[in-house]
């Protein structure tokens, strides 16, 4: 017979034994920590994008298949594809569509090429260079309802500034709500005044990420700062000139803060022959003024697959100048 050794509750257990009981638990938890952890982290952001993107996402698409109207939103009757057939069919809608292109590019195509030239004279060494910085934000910083009032006088018909300036150079006042390229040309310069800074902002930080042996080599070569501009400093911000043209036409897509504002009491319309309505006032006026919930809805789901056909053509023009580098 073999003496069999009493277990002394409490004892120390032997050096390198792993615990079997009470420790058990506690590496559960741990394990379950460190895999379930990162889930916790991330999940207010899902929780909140759910509640407040992907849901009312997904209701407007399913209200746009419906005739529904804003003095009852229970009552909902279907409709199908009715609310597009109409859309489609609708001299507006082009109208506003025509309108959001226009602007779109009158306001994205200069407001791009002034930000690339101030970049590219705030990357050389000025003077209070922090200051010239914090002015380009300024516009940006500023709300959209202050800067569209102020614009309001400058292009006022009768007193405004724009007119007395071109009254002084020889050329008649023009009404500048009222016309239509003229509002058009107004509600761009808006537009430009508070993005161009911004962008100038981007492309100046990509800017200083270009390596300053490239510039030393092209001017040991003798070239000038203006070709170094175009031989180096545009490939290199290609991809980021991309990415701004692509945020910026989103941002026009969307416009509709200084269209509103600057179209006065009637600002839903784009002027008195919607000259300058553009498709999120459409949106407005749909939904808003004329309580056709459907229709507004199908509305913000055409400018939505607007939206998604432009980054498609993003992504497209990445691949092409990924591998024409």
């Amino acid at each position: 017979m073999t003496a069999t050794t009493p277990v002394v509750e409490g004892a120390a257990t032997a050096p390198g034994s792993r615990p079997r009981g009470r420790d058990r638990p506690r590496g559960r938890l741990h394990r379950w920590d460190l895999r379930y952890s990162p889930y916790a982290f991330v999940a207010p952001f899902f929780l909140s994008f759910a509640a407040f993107g992907l849901f009312p996402l997904l209701y407007t698409g399913w209200t746009s298949l419906h005739r529904v109207e804003l003095t009852s939103p229970e009552h909902m009757e279907w409709a199908g594809l009715h609310n597009y057939a109409r859309l489609l069919g609708n001299d507006f809608f082009w109208n506003a569509l025509r309108n959001t292109f226009t602007i779109g590019v009158l306001s994205t195509v200069p407001q791009l090429l002034m930000a690339l030239g101030l970049a590219h004279l705030l990357h050389y060494r000025l003077r209070a260079a922090t200051f010239w910085r914090v002015a380009l934000l300024t516009p940006y910083a500023t709300s959209v309802a202050a800067a569209t009032l102020v614009f309001v006088v400058l292009y006022g018909r009768d007193y405004g500034m724009v007119n007395w300036a071109l009254e002084a150079a020889g050329v008649g006042p023009v009404d500048w709500q009222n016309g239509t390229w003229s509002s058009r040309c107004a509600v761009s310069s808006i537009v430009i005044w508070r993005w161009t800074g911004y962008n100038a902002l981007i492309y100046l930080a990509a800017m200083q990420a270009v390596p300053d042996e490239l510039y030393e080599s092209a001017a040991l070569d003798g070239a000038s700062r203006a070709r170094q501009f175009l031989h180096i400093t545009v490939p290199a911000l290609r991809p980021t000139i991309l990415f701004t043209v692509v945020v910026s036409t989103i941002g026009a897509t969307q416009l509709f803060g200084e269209p509103l504002l600057f179209g006065g009491a009637g600002g839903q319309k784009g002027g008195a022959s919607h000259q300058f309505q553009t498709l999120g006032l459409y949106l407005y006026e749909q939904g808003w003024f004329n309580y056709h919930l459907g229709r507004a809805s199908a509305v913000a789901w055409t400018m939505f697959l607007l939206l998604l056909l432009i980054a498609a053509v993003n992504a497209l023009l990445a691949r092409w100048l990924g591998k024409d580098r």
